[in-house]
Parts: C-alpha cells; sequence; structure tokens
C-alpha cells in the first residue's frame, strides 16, 4: 500500500469539498484557521491513537521544542489567552462595533501582525466586517446580526441541533464537553440545541460516573428536510470515512465477497437514448425508497423487542452524481462501465 500517495490524494480532495463548502451560496467563509486548525486536529488524533510528542514532531519534520511551541502558538490568541486569535478578534469587533486598524492592530499587539491583517480581510470577504478606506485609515465596522440572519435560508438553530442529534446518535454516549469538542459550537447555541432535543425526546440525558451523558436511540432526518442537510451532509462523510478507516484497521489490501465492511463505486456511461439510461439515473431514487422500507421494518421491530447481547450497528451510505461531457474537458473516448470494490 502506498500510504503517502494515499494521503496525498484525500487530503487534495478533501480541500476541494472544503472550498465548495466556503464558497457555497455565494458566501465567502473565513479560512485563515483552517490550516492550523487541521494541524491541532491531527495532533490530537494522533495523541488519541497513543502516539507520544516526539513521535508526533518528527512526523511534521519538526524539533520536539519547536512542535510544542506550535501547538501553543496556535491553540490559543497570545493577546487572549483561551480562544483563538480568529475568535478573539471577531468578539472584539463586536463588543466595540467599529475600529479602525491601527486601534486593532494595538489591541492584538501580542500576535503576529501578519495574522491579524490576514484574518481582518477574511472577515471582510467573508461578509462579517465592514471595510471602508485603506491602508491604517481602514475603518472596519461589524455587521448587524440581523443583515447576516437574511443570507441564512434556515434558522441556525433548527441546523444545529440537527447536528448535534447526528453527532450524539452516531458516537454517544457523550458528555457536553465531548460534543462542543467534535462540533465546535458555541457554548450557547450547544445548550440550546441539547436542551430541545432532550425536551422533544431526541436525546436522552442520562447520569453515568457522576456526569451527564447524552445518548439517542435513533436519528431521522426525512428527505427534502432543509434543517437537515448540514447535518446529512456531515453524517455521510463521517459514514465514508468511518468506512474506510475500519477497512484501514482491518490491515487487509483486498475485498471479499462475504466482506462486511466496505464499500463499492460504479461509473456508467450513457447517454440520450442508451437503453440503460432511465435504469441507471433512477438508482438513487432507487436505493432511497428501498433503504427507507428497510430502516421503517427494522425500527418497528426494534420498538417491539429487546435487544440481544452483542448489537451492531450497520451504516450503510450510497451517493450518486452525475457529470456531462459539458461539464469538463476530457477527450472523447469509448463509453466505458468501470466497477471499483473498497
Amino acid at each position: 500500500m502506498n500510504v503517502q500517495l494515499l494521503i496525498d490524494s484525500f487530503v487534495r480532495q478533501t480541500m476541494v469539498l472544503i472550498a465548495q463548502m466556503a464558497t457555497a451560496g455565494g458566501v465567502r467563509t473565513p479560512l485563515s484557521q483552517v490550516a492550523n486548525q487541521v494541524f491541532l486536529d491531527l495532533v490530537a488524533e494522533l495523541h488519541r491513537q497513543g502516539l507520544g510528542s516526539k513521535i508526533i514532531a518528527d512526523m511534521f519534520g519538526l524539533a520536539l521544542r519547536s512542535y510544542q511551541q506550535k501547538v501553543r502558538r496556535l491553540s490559543e490568541s497570545a493577546t487572549d489567552k483561551g480562544m483563538t486569535l480568529w475568535e478573539a478578534m471577531h468578539r472584539y469587533l463586536q463588543e466595540k462595533q467599529v475600529l479602525n486598524r491601527v486601534e486593532i492592530l494595538r489591541r492584538f499587539c501580542r500576535d503576529d501582525d501578519t495574522s491579524v491583517k490576514g484574518i481582518l480581510n477574511d472577515l471582510v470577504e467573508s461578509g462579517l466586517v465592514y471595510k471602508t478606506g485603506r491602508g491604517d485609515g481602514a475603518v472596519y465596522r461589524v455587521v448587524p446580526a440581523d443583515e447576516i440572519a437574511k443570507v441564512e435560508s434556515v434558522d441556525p438553530m433548527i441546523s444545529a441541533a440537527s447536528l448535534v442529534w447526528v453527532a450524539v446518535y452516531r458516537n454517544g454516549p457523550l458528555t457536553r464537553e465531548q460534543l462542543q469538542d467534535s462540533l465546535s459550537l458555541e457554548a450557547e447555541r450547544l445548550d440550546r440545541a441539547l436542551a430541545g432535543l432532550v425536551a422533544d425526546g431526541r436525546v436522552a440525558a442520562e447520569q453515568r460516573d457522576a456526569e451527564t451523558v447524552y445518548t439517542s436511540k435513533q436519528c431521522l432526518i426525512p428527505l427534502g428536510d432543509p434543517a437537515g442537510w448540514e447535518a446529512g451532509l456531515l453524517d455521510h462523510y463521517q459514514a465514508v470515512v468511518a468506512t474506510l478507516c475500519a477497512k484501514l484497521r482491518e490491515g487487509t489490501a483486498r475485498s471479499r465477497p462475504q466482506d462486511r465492511i466496505g464499500g463499492s463505486t460504479y461509473a456508467f456511461d450513457v447517454w440520450a437514448g442508451h437503453p440503460c439510461e432511465q435504469r441507471v439515473y433512477a438508482l438513487l431514487a432507487s436505493f432511497r425508497q428501498q433503504l427507507s422500507e428497510l430502516w421503517d421494518e427494522v425500527a418497528e421491530h426494534n420498538r417491539s423487542g429487546k435487544p440481544e447481547e452483542g448489537v451492531s450497528r450497520v451504516t450503510f451510505y450510497c451517493g450518486q452524481t452525475v457529470r456531462s461531457d459539458r461539464d469538463e474537458c476530457e477527450d472523447e473516448g469509448e463509453a466505458v462501465v468501470s466497477e471499483e470494490a473498497l
């Protein structure tokens, strides 16, 4: 297995997804902290897998001291302890409403000037802050909350609740702190989402070992529900990643007919008048119908019967995309039907 080649390819595809999400719907989401967050999240995951700081530093090509300094520097703002520089600057602008660049640089004098200016540009590009003027005379004003709300087509609390519900169902039982770490939701929004989910019975709060944990026995986001779109996107991506990770942990570099973990990818080339055209286009709808019927059957049985020991949760995902030859410049060639198994 060429691990380095796979890592490079996965990173490239993940960046394509992030770039698409960052510009969806005409919104320009701040990205100044993405590289830093990727580094910190990767470090945290490597620690969870049992690796020590010296080994992790070596994997990044850093001396141990340089690695430790980088982790400390990225973990929080040098000016405002306990939060990232992006969070600290946005909060400060919200408090003051209107500031010029000199005032902002003075306030964050302990942080790198280049980072501060870069974050300011991101805040402006993302539509969270207005900018008037140039250079040190530039004035920054926070965009009012009601103007930002007009851009959102769905109540942010409903979207937050859907994300929390999926996280609890897939990874529970989880504590509030674990949920906040995994979803990066503001404390107030997370608490409101949890309270609503517990109140309507979608999530249960239980006391275990002197702490509250949250669980959910099922999660259903109806097809076409705009409030669950973000949660559905995240859930699908997590399902794909979980399958890939499980396959890697197996240590097998091939697929077998009896596999319970894995995936298959099929690509069909069809055109108007092709005898299989409609059957191919209908695959997604067909699978959704079959899976919905099976899900209902399993859920009905589970409501009436007690689970036996050793319950397994099987996560099945399916997806479909269609690209015409007008969508990308490719050399014309023989039509093919390809199949790949994982």
